[in-house]
């Protein structure tokens, strides 16, 4: 049979040449028996596929037996097993998804890029975001031997946009609910950019009424070393407050659905309204932005919305709209805030300026 590879010296190292692309690549030793052995294992590898195939699965059966029986759904079983409950039954629903089908019951060491690329075509961007984690987990645990998929052959994805629902958005909500718990959870949205799962948790024991503040745990970060999100109780927030119960859930109701039920709701208020674009966590966005426009002390606002990093926060912001004054603006109002220090005080003269002699007023004579 006719060889692909062919072996040549060139200086002290081998180099193979490829009998049908005519590409020449080095070998990287100058050690004769050992250029020969990689040739000859390179041939044997372009004529006999499926045997190699069988021969790397007998190499790995002997290093981890289960290694060649593990199909991607126990990958998908393992990660769905990570991260707090609703993270889990997010992963869950997500790989029920029929986009999985193509490599739900193949097995790890038997997957192409091809199986990767028509999940990729099938799927949507949570589908590119489960998968790269697939892979991922499947190399950390070692079941995966190589990369099926390289970082630069991934599909890109265009950011999705984000933005804070805007006042008028707002209040056009609050018009169309009917007075009662749900409009209040609105308008508690708005007043506090809590997310829609801690404000559904929050209880009349995060109202600290003495001290004027809302103290509350994100329920994202259960379980992690976080401080708490602190906001001072505005005149606006304390009246919704004073609609709410005073012990027990603030919103019994609402607590009771589950997230899903919750954005659905909203979702389907916004469809009625035509308003596109924005989710109940647009809300946090929006208290975000609308700090941010107003000069609200980066600091604080991480500290009222429990981020713990800058980033995270700027990427919330990111959307805000400041309108900066020009510089001949700026400056004229700047002069009129600044108060003019007293000059340098100027020295007495060695008489008094009241016409009292220094001297004579000592009682001691001229030495």
């Amino acid at each position: 049979m006719k060889q692909r590879y062919y072996l040549f010296r060139r200086g002290r190292v081998f180099y193979f040449q490829d009998g049908e692309t005519g590409r020449q690549t080095s070998l990287r030793t100058v050690d004769r028996r050992k250029a020969e052995r990689i040739l000859l294992a390179k041939n044997e590898a372009s004529e006999q596929p499926a045997l190699n195939l069988s021969l790397a699965r007998a190499y790995l059966t002997a290093h981890n037996a289960e290694m060649v029986n593990r199909t991607w759904e126990d990958v998908m079983q393992e990660l769905a097993s990570h991260g707090v409950d609703s993270t889990q039954e997010r992963s869950r629903r997500e790989f029920r998804s029929a986009a999985y089908d193509p490599i739900r019951s193949r097995r790890i060491i038997e997957t192409r890029s091809e199986d990767f690329l028509a999940v990729l075509r099938a799927g949507g961007r949570a589908t590119n975001h489960y998968l790269r984690r697939l892979q991922n987990l499947a190399l950390g645990l070692g079941w995966l031997p190589w990369t099926v998929l390289s970082q630069s052959c991934w599909p890109k994805q265009p950011p999705r946009p984000k933005r804070g629902i805007t006042g008028e958005e707002h209040k056009a909500i609050l018009a169309a609910e009917a007075p009662g718990e749900r409009r209040l959870y609105y308008d508690f949205l708005w007043e506090t950019g809590t997310s829609q799962t801690d404000a559904a948790k929050m209880d009349a024991e995060n109202v600290d009424w003495e001290q004027g503040l809302l103290v509350y745990f994100r329920q994202k970060l259960r379980g992690r070393a976080a401080p708490p999100a602190q906001l001072v109780i505005g005149p606006r927030l304390a009246e919704i407050l004073e609609q709410l119960p005073k012990e027990g859930p603030l919103f019994p109701k609402i607590q009771q659905l589950s997230a899903n039920h919750r954005a659905a709701e909203f979702n389907r208020r916004c469809r009625l309204l035509g308003i596109k674009g924005v989710s109940l966590h647009s809300y946090r966005y929006a208290w975000a932005e609308r700090a941010m426009v107003c000069g609200y002390p980066e600091r604080f606002a991480q500290v009222a919305l429990g981020h713990n990093s800058r980033a995270v926060h700027h990427a919330y912001a990111k959307q805000a709209r400041v309108k900066v004054p020009s510089l001949e603006e700026f400056a004229a109002a700047a002069s009129d805030k600044v108060v003019a220090l007293p000059g340098p005080r100027t020295r007495q003269p060695s008489g008094r300026s009241d016409g009292i002699d220094v001297k004579s007023s000592r009682g001691g004579s001229d030495l």
